[in-house]
């Protein structure tokens, strides 16, 4: 049986430091994966982006020396390609935790040669057909926001449908700009019941549509941030409005997912999987 080290109280606040030579957004999205396995430890978080010349490496690591407290390692994530630049980080006395470094030596040994010297390859333009596709698509959601126009669905790859405040925008713009998919959103309102289609804007589209719900109460809440204390963000309202959308789901074999404990990430990739929208 494994004796558990000595830790410190979990009520301090530990910094952690996501470091890149790039974007940083590699570094913090790989780090905050691992630190959510830690619900009960505190963090104060810190990204520093362009991390590639040694003076750059040497003051951040000073910020690093100062952050120990009580005992408390501060936590370094790099995706940083320099031996110098990440051996200034391991004198720093902090946990660095080198996200690239094993990964990239396991990828030279099988495939036989070396990995390139130029930083930022991952989040570089690179494809240029890609990111213009990206850059079309977040264009076709801000049009279709909202179910603002009703032009060009026909080549939509997903069409959300809910009602408002479940989430279609994010969720939206997060597609479009993570994966290039054409996506547009349409709210669910009162005039849309209580017909037992699906409106008929989108009716034509059903194979494409996807449903959002919630939990009245979350929903309630969400709204009173935007019209407090009206009838729009009662819970007999919220109520009412979610029963009603997911009834016409149903109906009309709409797939669909409850967003109230879940991301924009995770949603995206039930939409992606459900809707089969990527190879």
């Amino acid at each position: 049986m494994r004796t558990p080290s000595v830790l410190p109280p979990t009520h301090l606040v530990r910094d952690v430091f996501f470091v890149s030579d790039s974007t940083g957004i590699t570094a913090e999205t790989l780090g905050r994966a691992l630190l959510a396995n830690f619900p009960g430890a505190n963090f104060r978080q810190h990204t520093v982006p362009f991390i590639d010349t040694l003076d750059g490496a040497r003051a951040v690591a000073h910020d690093v020396r100062k952050a120990r407290v009580d005992g408390c390692k501060p936590i370094v994530f790099a995706t940083v390609k320099s031996a110098h630049i990440l051996a200034e980080f391991n004198a720093s006395g902090a946990m660095v935790i080198d996200l690239l470094g094993g990964h990239l030596r396991e990828l030279e040994a099988v495939l036989g040669t070396t990995a390139s010297d130029q930083l930022g390859q991952f989040h570089a333009v690179g494809d240029i057909e890609l990111y213009f596709a990206r850059m079309r698509a977040v264009e076709y959601a801000i049009e279709h926001d909202d179910g603002q126009s009703m032009r060009a669905l026909d080549i939509a790859d997903v069409i959300i449908i809910a009602p408002s405040r479940c989430g279609k925008t994010p969720t939206t713009m997060y597609l479009a700009l993570q994966y290039g998919l054409l996506v547009a959103n349409y709210p669910l309102t009162d005039d849309d019941f209580p017909s037992d289609g699906l409106p008929s804007t989108v009716a034509t589209y059903a194979s494409k549509c996807f449903g959002l719900t919630t939990t009245p109460l979350r929903l309630s809440q969400v709204r009173h941030e935007r019209r407090p204390n009206s009838t729009y963000s009662s819970l007999a309202q919220c109520t009412l409005e979610l029963r009603r959308a997911e009834d016409l789901y149903r109906r009309n074999r709409v797939p669909f997912l409850n967003s109230s404990t879940k991301s924009v990430e995770e949603m995206s990739a039930v939409i992606i999987q459900s809707m089969r929208l990527r190879s």
